[in-house]
């Protein structure tokens, strides 16, 4: 398990966050059971090409799976981050994690259907790609909405984890990411709703968005994080002089 590898290299496998947890309990391997079972409904209906063309066509399809793979590893990793690194298992953890991975199997089925006929360039009506959108929108802000209710618990629990000035800035920093992402998907949602069928598409290109905040937060976040590493060198020289 992938899990296993990573808590193998000791609480310092993420660099300047202490992770916290320790071994591999049952809900995180639940949960990557489900994660698993999420990417293989991504292919379970694809079948064997029998000839050339159905070889070509499926080939088509793989741009597709592979941004919705990305999608779902980029979940799962900040799952795994946030369970090694805070180590969490209380009630009301357990609660928001089986949230979010009914909300991940739900989800997989309109992701897939969005990206695929994309990719296909399949022609859909208008008024079902605003429903499409829609359910994509929803799915998005439940998302990381969840991850932004777990963030905001281990911030309520920072005393008890005993968080250091870094890790406080790093889960501050965790927080306004997720509040962001789940920001774009409902003002793509409204967009999706509000806009005239001509131009409710703009509700999909408005994720394009999210790039360009985390060019802009990465910035900002690791100029902020290599002037606190910076001070604490400097702190113990200072004090020992």
């Amino acid at each position: 398990m992938i899990r296993e590898r990573l808590s193998a290299t000791g609480p310092l496998a993420e660099e300047n966050f202490r992770w916290r947890a320790g071994e591999i309990t049952r809900l995180e391997g639940f949960s990557d059971a489900v994660f698993a079972f999420a990417l293989t409904l991504l292919v379970v209906s694809l079948e064997v090409p029998r000839t050339f063309d159905e070889l070509i066509r499926a080939m088509k399809g793989f741009p597709a799976f592979g941004v919705c793979f990305a999608i779902l590893a980029v979940v799962w990793h900040d799952h795994c981050r946030f369970f090694r690194r805070y180590g969490l298992q209380n009630s009301w953890m357990t609660f928001l994690n089986f949230v979010l991975l009914f909300v991940v199997l739900f989800y997989i089925y309109p992701l897939k259907f969005l990206f695929f006929t994309t990719f296909a360039g399949a022609a859909v009506p208008a008024e079902q790609g605003r429903t499409l959108l829609l359910i994509y929108g929803l799915g998005y802000a439940a998302i990381f909405l969840t991850f932004l209710l777990m963030y905001i618990h281990a911030w309520k629990r920072r005393e008890d984890l005993a968080l250091n000035a870094l890790e406080l800035m790093k889960t501050r920093q965790s927080i306004i990411d997720h509040l962001a992402m789940t920001s774009v998907a409902v003002l793509s949602v409204a967009m999706a709703l509000l806009l005239p069928v001509r131009m409710v598409a703009l509700a999909g290109w408005f994720y394009f968005v999210i790039p360009v905040y985390y060019t802009i937060a990465g910035t900002i976040y690791g100029r902020r994080e290599k002037r606190m590493q910076e001070a604490a060198r400097e702190s113990p020289a200072a004090s020992g002089a």
